[in-house]
């Protein structure tokens, strides 16, 4: 098995435990191959460009942060992928830095478990050519740096929804909707749920709220605004400056992403612990007192 290694080279914890792992792999004379950029920090020649690397390896481990493990989970396509948490929070990167070498000898021994997470697909012209766009978290429309406040226009299965004035309009899945979503007011839906969640961001409507829908409708979007372009965004990424009127559509996609799990981790522990679900926050040290 040759593992694909991507690091989020902006943090020097990262780059330390690549030369570690890199070190690991060479002493049990285990095939491995870095993304170009982390190669390049690495003072390393063993490399692929990440639009390449696919074709090189039979499974990936991402070392940073959730948006390092979003970032390779898109090369990764439907190659396993082990997310090894070096950055903040950590909720989507199953595997602490101390747990990493475990997960990787489960993936040699073929003694491993697979989180399969289901993806959106984004239908959108360029140039007059149709593309397609994934996202494992979200897909994002914004009003930008548009003045006023947009009107967007929502339907499902070729049906209206509704027509929302809003900053914005995200469109996430159960994966993603512990991200902006979740910021935005939208729900916590539990892995592997069959659903989408349409979050409006700050809407200027006191009716509006989140809708929850079946993963198998079929989303399309436009910003009724007399002028202005407004982005585009999977994942964080910008893919189109949208013109008003145009419409973009989304979907299930076919290609998911399979995540190595890390059977210890418990899904409620995490919302614990990570997003402190539930927790009482108090508010000076205990046994002090207000004065009056």
């Amino acid at each position: 098995m040759k593992f694909a290694i991507v690091v989020n080279i902006t943090r020097q914890s990262a780059l330390d435990l690549a030369r570690k792992l890199a070190a690991w792999f060479d002493e049990r004379k285990v095939s491995y191959i870095f993304e170009s950029l982390s190669a390049e920090k690495l003072h390393t020649d063993n490399s692929a460009p990440i639009e390449e690397i696919n074709n090189y390896c039979d499974a990936f481990i991402s070392l940073g942060g959730d948006g390092t493990l979003l970032f390779t989970s898109h090369y990764a396509v439907t190659k396993p992928v082990i997310g090894v948490n070096v950055g903040y929070l950590g909720f989507l990167t199953e595997f602490t830095k101390e747990e990493m070498f475990s997960a990787i000898e489960r993936l040699l021994n073929e003694s491993y478990t697979i989180h399969t997470r289901s993806q959106l697909e984004v239908s959108v012209r360029i140039d007059d050519e149709p593309q397609k766009f994934r996202a494992l978290n979200d897909v994002v429309i914004e009003k930008g740096a548009y003045p006023r406040i947009p009107t967007f226009i929502i339907k499902l299965d070729g049906e209206l929804l509704s027509s929302y004035r809003a900053d914005g309009i995200i469109i996430a899945t159960s994966t993603g909707s512990t991200a902006y979503s979740m910021s935005a007011g939208g729900p916590i839906i539990a892995p592997k749920s069959n659903v989408f969640v349409i979050t409006p961001i700050c809407p200027h409507m006191l009716t509006v709220r989140p809708i929850v829908i079946s993963d198998e409708k079929i989303i399309e979007i436009s910003v009724d605004a007399p002028d202005g372009s407004f982005p585009l965004n999977c994942d964080g990424n910008l893919r189109k400056m949208l013109a008003p009127q145009e419409c973009i559509t989304i979907r299930k996609s076919s290609v998911v992403i399979n995540l190595v799990a890390n059977e210890s981790r418990n899904y409620c522990e995490i919302l614990r612990t990570k997003l402190l679900w539930g927790r009482e926050h108090t508010f000076g040290q205990q046994g002090e007192t207000m004065d009056n």
